[in-house]
């Protein structure tokens, strides 16, 4: 898992091939059966992969802050999107469960071959209009899957910059901090 861990990367952009129903289901299943504070599952999840409903949720999300130019068009959007929405009849927040179930469905989609991005900005209001949400529910996350077609790459932070950026053959370079500035061995960071 470690391996597999290391070399996921997010995608923005997909190639236009129909994901599978059967691995759509893998993907809600194992977020389904992921941990949840107190077993609560407040979780319910959408998943989308109708071609009209597709794009209307590809309008509701924001893709690359740091590259406002790196966005993928039409023909490059997710052929999938599984959302996540809090159910308040059974808690009113889901603490880290979203967290744990978005990463889930992401290494499960990886182990089948496909890309994931785990995006926070969305036009909430707009996307709960276009899915007909209940009104006891809140969306959470909305998990963009498909088959990739970009190959980003982990690269070293330099001066502490985070942003993610693109080289001249457009290959996008996602930094990292170094292991041994985020880790105290029995004591807390200053």
């Amino acid at each position: 898992m470690y391996r597999k861990i290391i070399k996921r990367r997010t995608i923005r952009k997909y190639k236009q091939i129909d994901v599978p129903k059967e691995i759509l289901v893998k993907c809600v299943d194992a977020a389904r059966l992921s941990p949840s504070g107190a077993n609560l599952q407040p979780l319910k999840y959408d998943i989308i992969d109708k071609r009209e409903l597709l794009e209307k949720v590809f309008k509701t999300l924001r893709w690359a802050g740091y590259l406002p130019d790196y966005q993928p068009s039409i023909e490059e959007m997710p052929r999938a999107y599984i959302v996540i929405l809090l159910d308040q009849k059974v808690a009113n927040s889901c603490g880290h469960d979203a967290g744990i179930a978005a990463m889930s469905i992401s290494m499960v989609a990886y182990d089948e071959g496909l890309g994931s991005c785990i995006l926070g900005a969305i036009d909430r209001e707009q996307l709960e209009k276009i899915l007909n949400v209940h009104d006891d529910c809140n969306i959470v996350l909305v998990i963009a899957l498909g088959y990739p077609a970009e190959k980003p790459v982990l690269d070293k932070m330099k001066n502490g910059d985070q942003k993610y950026w693109l080289d001249e053959k457009k290959v996008l370079h996602v930094p990292k901090k170094k292991f041994e500035n985020i880790v105290n061995w029995n004591v807390s960071s200053p």
